[in-house]
């Protein structure tokens, strides 16, 4: 039997209108397909992040014994007791003053070094290796690299000390000397990343804005000032903020360089609260200590995005 056009039309018509059924049923049933993509993640996230915290947060308002169950109620008692404590007072005052300086130091160097490599100068691909090398060097390696660097007597530095007839520095016994130590190997762990990203940003600004300002006759610390840092804004708000959480979390470099020595002077918080659960096994004080630092973090963030964030330019 031949169609005729009518029939054909109803017959297309009949499709649209399926497939319109179809669409729509389909938008109707979004959030189930969007939690069937997001339920892993947010499974991992409540196992491995969220009752982690909220237990943190239970067991620090409690006394516990050595196995960390639970035995007496003491409420805010612990902070109380911690806030008043020397040790914990000196610890979080370590804590400030390497996170300040580690993230002073690898900002400034790596925006310095970055807006070096993005210059076209002779062999300039070879010092962007050697400055993103540190990206692949493990934190155990970098240790071991140190502690030989810092050795008092066939260290690096103390052959340059014997060489210009200078009186050594005990880097890791001296207590000022030894926060010096920690803060300089981190910068050079960080550094690699950091001079990436920015290196990445610096180069994605439009090369018409300097010749322009070539031509107007500014100087190269101009544009750097009033092209490249307005540009890359984005980019420093994202990397400062990344660099203090790292700091503020700080363990592998301390743990095996100067375990916290010498006399506490790198005794940060994140190492303290490692020695208080696993050394001293007082769970509900490292707990407290846990959640103090967490505050801590959640408030430099929020300084960050409250008045630095005004101050980037999307």
């Amino acid at each position: 039997m031949l169609k005729t056009p009518a029939t054909s039309e109803v017959a297309s018509e009949k499709k649209s209108v399926s497939k319109k059924k179809f669409v729509f049923r389909l938008n109707a049933n979004d959030k189930y397909f969007s939690m069937f993509f997001l339920g892993p993640s947010l499974l991992l996230l409540g196992l491995f992040v969220f009752y982690p915290l909220f237990k943190t947060l239970y067991i620090s308002m409690f006394l516990t014994d050595t196995f960390g169950n639970t035995t007496v109620f003491t409420g805010l008692q612990n902070y109380v007791n911690l806030i008043s404590s020397a040790d914990f007072m000196n610890s979080l005052f370590v804590t400030l003053i390497y996170v300040l300086a580690v993230t002073v130091l690898t900002i400034t160097m790596g925006l310095l070094l970055a807006n070096l490599a993005s210059k076209k100068l002779p062999g300039i691909g070879i010092f962007r290796t050697l400055y993103s090398m540190t990206m692949g060097v493990s934190v155990a390696v970098a240790a071991i690299f140190w502690l030989f660097m810092f050795n008092p007597s066939t260290g690096f530095f103390a052959l340059v000390s014997n060489a210009l007839k200078l009186t050594p520095i005990n880097w890791l016994t001296d207590p000022k000397n030894a926060m010096l130590a920690v803060i300089i190997t981190t910068v050079w762990m960080n550094l690699g990343f950091t001079f990436l990203i920015l290196l990445g940003s610096i180069e994605s600004v439009p090369r018409s804005l300097y010749e322009a300002a070539e031509v107007e006759g500014a100087s190269s610390s101009r544009q750097f000032f009033k092209i490249t840092l307005p540009m890359i804004s984005p980019t420093l708000f994202f990397v400062s903020t990344i660099t203090i959480i790292d700091a503020f979390k700080s363990f592998g470099l301390i743990d095996l360089i100067t375990k916290g020595g010498p006399t506490n002077a790198t005794n940060m918080l994140v190492y303290r609260i490692y020695k208080d659960a696993f050394y001293s096994g007082n769970y509900a004080k490292s707990s407290t200590e846990a959640i103090i630092l967490t505050v801590i973090i959640a408030f430099f963030t929020l300084i960050q995005f409250k008045f630095l964030e005004k101050k980037v330019n999307y």
